[in-house]
């Protein structure tokens, strides 16, 4: 039988991948007491210097799956005449001024599929899709599997957390890996969301992957390494994968904030979002559709009303009002304001995430309360004409004392660049990463 010892030992030194017996018996022995916090944080940081295989990751994150439930989505999977619905998913790995999953699990339902969308918190600079659909009123995250059933059931979308049973050793892990210095592993990354993704149900995932300034994976040549490891674990069990790397060097659409990001992705669904917005939603949507088997057109979806009226039942379905105004910050103050006449030719979405953060947006722990209204309006944005001394940004807070430090995160050199031309038209969209890119890889 092993010992947690030896496996630190092993991984330490790598010496020899572990075996799939050896994994099992870690996460059950985690799991029973067996194995202390303390050495399962010392088997992290081997791991995060000398990375898994592609046999230990599937195996790995194989028992993450299997240390709770799997939802079973079969009911959800017809409509009300009885006709087969095929599931689909999507996930960001964050970002500043990220909401399209509250435009695209709507937009994909209202096509025909359903959408079981198991969602997330912010920390830091980057949102989260749970904390900004909460500043809606009577909205609720908290969902059991029988309410989250016949929600699909009903609407086709739910965006809601992951409950008690669904793989809790990745809770656990990732509370260790927060205060050990090992978040930033790629396969311990790849493992924590792909493990929750798996135990969904869902048939079909699509990965927005992040890169740039403002995004978790700065890098691009280790945000394609993230999202091909992740593609290949959903192909090894047997879920239909595909990722996109896309671009987040400055914030998406013109809204930073909970209830700001609220209110620009009903914009967004009434057909009036930002362009850059619109651009990756379609992009993730299209690929979506593709995977689940589905020929309709996203902006038809749009025009028809018949997204919003999905993203309005889907709202109803979990406790909230769609029709009820949305919190408004009691203080609104311009800021950053242009050094130069010309045209905005960059701006950082770090330092635009780090100030809707301070303003109370975000939060620095997980236990941490983050504000509705707090959040950042883009006034201006790289392709815009400004004048000398015109604010680029709005700041939304309601504690005026939250406005110097904010203020302070956007005087950093380089948050805005001003030229004499309007920047070059960039994609959005880095690469496509499907199933048959990776089949042949081995592991990180």
């Amino acid at each position: 039988m092993p010992d947690v010892v030896s496996l630190i030992h092993v991984k330490r030194d790598n010496r020899r991948p572990l075996t799939d017996a050896e994994i099992g018996w870690l996460f059950a022995a985690y799991a029973g007491g067996e194995v202390a916090d303390e050495q399962m944080a010392a088997l992290l940081m081997a791991i995060y210097f000398n990375g898994l295989d592609g046999a230990e990751l599937r195996a790995w994150t194989g028992a993450m799956i299997a240390s709770g439930e799997r939802l079973n989505l079969a009911a959800a999977a017809v409509d009300a005449a009885g006709r087969p619905r095929p599931s689909v998913d999507k996930h960001s790995t964050g970002g500043v001024g990220d909401k399209v999953s509250l435009v695209v699990a709507p937009l994909v339902a209202s096509c025909g599929a359903v959408v079981p969308m198991i969602s997330g918190r912010g920390l830091g600079h980057t949102g989260g899709t749970l904390d900004k659909l909460e500043s809606i009123p009577g909205w609720r995250a908290s969902l059991g599997n029988q309410e989250l059933t016949a929600a699909l059931t009903k609407v086709g979308a739910v965006i809601a957390a992951a409950g008690s049973g669904l793989a809790p050793a990745d809770r656990r892990l990732y509370a260790l890996r927060d205060v050990t210095g090992t978040v930033e592993s790629i396969p311990l990354i790849a493992s924590s969301i792909m493990s929750k993704k798996i135990a969904e149900g869902t048939q079909a995932l699509v990965l927005d992957v992040k890169t740039g300034s403002g995004a978790f994976m700065r890098d691009q040549a280790r945000a394609t390494q993230l999202a091909r490891t992740m593609v290949a674990l959903g192909a090894e069990h047997h879920v239909r994968t595909r990722a996109l790397v896309t671009r987040m060097d400055t914030p998406l659409g013109r809204a930073v904030g909970n209830a700001l990001e609220v209110e620009e992705a009903v914009k967004a669904l009434t057909g009036e979002g930002p362009d850059d917005l619109m651009e990756v939603t379609f992009a993730l949507a299209e690929h979506m559709l593709e995977l689940a088997g589905i020929n309709a057109s996203p902006d038809e979806e749009i025009a028809s009303g018949r997204a919003f009226d999905t993203y309005q039942r889907m709202i109803r379905a979990q406790g909230g009002d769609p029709d009820a105004p949305l919190p408004a910050a009691r203080h609104v103050r311009d800021a950053l304001l242009a050094p130069e006449t010309g045209w905005i030719t960059g701006l950082d979405a770090l330092a635009v995430g780090i100030a809707a953060w301070r303003l109370g947006a975000g939060r620095a722990r997980k236990e941490d309360d983050v504000s509705h209204t707090a959040g950042v309006r883009c006034l201006a944005k790289p392709g815009d004409r400004v004048r000398r001394g015109q604010p680029i940004l709005e700041l939304h807070a309601d504690d005026e004392s939250r406005f110097a430090p904010a203020a302070e995160a956007l005087e950093a050199a380089g948050t805005v660049t001003i030229g004499s031309a309007p920047p070059p038209r960039t994609p959005l969209v880095v690469s496509v990463i499907s199933a048959a890119d990776v089949a042949d890889e081995g592991g990180t």
